[in-house]
């Protein structure tokens, strides 16, 4: 009998031939696991999580509708800003280059072509009525001043600007400007609507960025135009690291990750995937599952495959399984293998709604590149077994076939 293991830690087998013998039932993860049909999000089965009143809520029962859903083309405006006070050195041409296509392309990768994002960038300046620093930009920014701010940004592009046009605005400010502070980039979501050409601006992507700007900011703002949380623990005195929630996985922890491809609980929550792609796990007898990367787009001519395992762990949480290699938005990843992770419905943006589970808490990887060393080799590898702490699940990696889809074995505390 295998000695016990502390919980959280990998137990790996002396032998290969168990995880041979444990590829043998690979065959059976096709017929023995049938997911629902692809169904919208009200009826998405019981491992959706019911939406709740937390802010960016992980609940996916239901969406929010004061969000664009972005599962189908949306267009974006782009509009540059200028200050008296200072004259631009970057043209906006070259200021829309730091971001698309970048951030348009990451999307298309992630959804796996099912969300466009269309930018329309202003080909000129537009020139704002006082001076940068009269905004006191700041990240922690004064309502009446950040107020001010969009109410003149908006005033002045109406003249050039049929908003009722757009679905996403982004206001971009010179970054040259001697009032602009780069740590103010952030969405604004308005408490009364702005109202301009016959519709209403509900947020709002500020822009402060330097040129060149920081790696896939961009994307991780606009996620939250879709009501996706901010995944980074932000420090009560702002000092101390922000990554220990998720480190380099999911671009909502931190847009200079290593492995920034969304979470697949997140393309679930978006319309990327449907219930035809995720497992439910339920009951007390072991579960066999084949995980197709969430990272890699499907097969030349085929369709999505199974994508992400979810096991209910109580009213408002649940613990989901995937793999993650090193394709599409994954390309510079430390580590592969299949990842696993809390979410929590109830926990508001910025406090911690999921949690990386570190298959391997002892040591860490990629030192001199992650955000966060100690989760940088959280996956569970081939061979690997993972008990999770506080919920006695435990998550048994076979074998990664050579299509990349790895064989995944999912025991409730119940069937041990």
């Amino acid at each position: 009998m295998r000695a016990q293991q502390p919980p959280g830690r990998v137990e790996r087998p002396r032998l290969r031939a168990g995880a041979a013998a444990f590829t043998s039932l690979a065959a059976l993860a096709a017929t023995g696991l049938v997911a629902g049909p692809a169904v919208g999000a009200s009826s998405a089965g019981p491992c959706a999580l019911p939406r709740t009143a937390a802010h960016h809520s992980l609940g996916l029962d239901t969406w929010n509708s004061a969000y664009p859903r972005p599962n189908q083309t949306l267009d974006a405006v782009m509009i540059f800003l200028s200050f008296p006070d200072s004259t631009p050195l970057t043209e906006p041409a070259e200021l829309a280059a730091d971001h698309f296509p970048a951030t348009s392309e990451f999307f298309d990768r992630a959804s796996y072509g099912r969300f466009k994002l269309r930018p329309h960038p202003r080909p000129g300046w537009t020139p704002m009525p006082h001076a940068s620093e009269a905004y006191d930009i700041r990240r922690d920014w004064d309502a009446g001043k950040r107020a001010a701010y969009l109410r003149d940004a908006i005033t002045a592009a109406d003249e050039d600007v049929d908003f009722s046009q757009y679905d996403i605005v982004y206001l971009v400010a010179d970054p040259d400007a001697p009032g602009v502070d780069s740590d103010a980039t952030k969405v604004v979501n308005l408490d009364h609507p702005l109202e301009v050409d016959g519709t209403e601006i509900k947020r709002v992507v500020t822009v402060f960025e330097r040129h060149p700007p920081d790696r896939n900011v961009l994307a991780h703002e606009t996620g939250h135009v879709f009501d996706l949380p901010d995944l980074y623990r932000r420090p009560v005195d702002g000092k101390g690291d922000w990554d220990t929630h998720v480190g380099d996985w999911d671009v909502m922890g931190s847009q200079f990750g290593l492995s920034p491809d969304p979470f697949g609980w997140h393309k679930w929550k978006l319309g990327w995937l449907s219930r035809a792609q995720v497992t439910c796990v339920q009951g007390a007898a072991p579960r066999l599952v084949s995980l197709e990367p969430i990272d890699a787009p499907p097969a030349p001519g085929g369709t999505l495959g199974t994508r992400l395992a979810v096991v209910r762990t109580g009213p408002d949480s649940v613990l989901a399984i995937e793999a993650r290699s090193s394709a599409g938005n994954d390309a510079d990843t430390c580590t592969e293998g299949v990842l696993v992770y809390r979410v929590r419905a109830r926990t508001a943006s910025g406090d911690g709604p999921v949690e990386v589970v570190d298959a391997h808490p002892d040591t860490q990887a990629c030192v001199e590149r992650s955000v966060y060393p100690p989760l940088a080799d959280a996956p569970v590898e081939e061979g690997e077994t993972l008990t999770v702490p506080g919920t006695g699940i435990r998550i048994e990696v076979a074998d990664r076939t050579s299509a990349g889809v790895w064989t995944v074995k999912i025991t409730p505390p119940a069937a041990r």
